[in-house]
């Protein structure tokens, strides 16, 4: 039998920014179908990891594979969906919710009109995300929460086999954390994988499979799946509740004045 394929193999991943190495020799992989967090203090490395894996971050040394394919040779960038940090849906440009998450077909369908099948996963996805009813009104019209619906509904739209999220629930009100959540657990049960940074577990903690401890740039610790969310929720009843509520206060919360901070 065929061992499964891995969406994302990065191995002794090292990058730089500002002349600072940021990651020391980072080992991950995410396997298809599989959902895995990366955990850590704000400056561990978390979303510069993310950057490396779609190429906003050149490695300094290391390899990444992405479906197999070293990353130099990777082309079928269909197959992968990015949902950057929380920033403004439409980047300021006046536009529909409709239109924005029609952007992500464009890997699909190149230059050409929105055909049946675009537009029937652009609707799929705006249904997901819950915000059909608002896919003719203006992005700058939306909520924080429902700007970040829409940057996943774009990335959703894409169908990916890969989806990558730096902090989607940042900032994002209490229901548009659960919406997210079911929108995600759709797309896992269909085969998606996903790679993840959060800050706080939150609605996202019973979809995780792994979590992976950053810390300084390194891989610090892998959590066990089966008990991510009682550590997460209930730290101080495991055998390791010590240890466990110093990793979640340490790398699950954050408070408003650091998000400025975050890298």
């Amino acid at each position: 039998m065929a061992a499964p394929e891995t969406a994302i193999s990065l191995r002794a991943a090292t990058a730089a920014l500002g002349g600072r190495m940021v990651l020391r020799g980072i080992d991950l992989a995410v396997a298809r179908g599989e959902v895995v967090a990366l955990l850590g203090a704000n400056g561990s490395g978390k979303s510069t990891a993310i950057r490396a894996v779609v190429g906003q971050v050149p490695l300094a040394g290391g390899d990444l594979d992405l479906f197999g394919t070293p990353f130099a040779r990777f082309r079928d960038w269909r197959r992968v969906g990015y949902v950057p940090q929380r920033s403004t849906a439409a980047g300021g440009v006046p536009a529909t919710v409709r239109e924005v998450v029609s952007a992500g077909r464009l890997a699909h369908r190149g230059l050409r009109p929105l055909g049946r099948s675009d537009k029937a996963a652009v609707e799929r996805s705006l249904e997901l995300v819950g915000l059909a009813d608002r896919a003719k009104d203006s992005v700058n019209a939306l909520s924080g929460g429902q700007h970040q619906r829409v940057l996943i509904a774009r990335a959703l739209a894409g169908e990916p086999d890969l989806l990558i999220m730096d902090e989607p629930l940042a900032g994002v009100d209490l229901g548009s954390q659960d919406v997210l959540a079911a929108a995600l657990h759709e797309r896992v049960s269909d085969g998606t994988s996903v790679l993840l940074v959060l800050h706080e577990l939150g609605p996202f903690a019973p979809l995780i499979d792994r979590a992976v401890l950053l810390r300084d740039g390194l891989v610090e610790s892998v959590t066990h799946p089966e008990r991510l969310h009682d550590l997460a929720c209930h730290p101080h009843d495991t055998p390791d509740a010590e240890a466990a509520a110093s990793t979640i206060e340490a790398g699950l919360t954050v408070s408003e004045a650091d998000t400025g901070a975050r890298r």
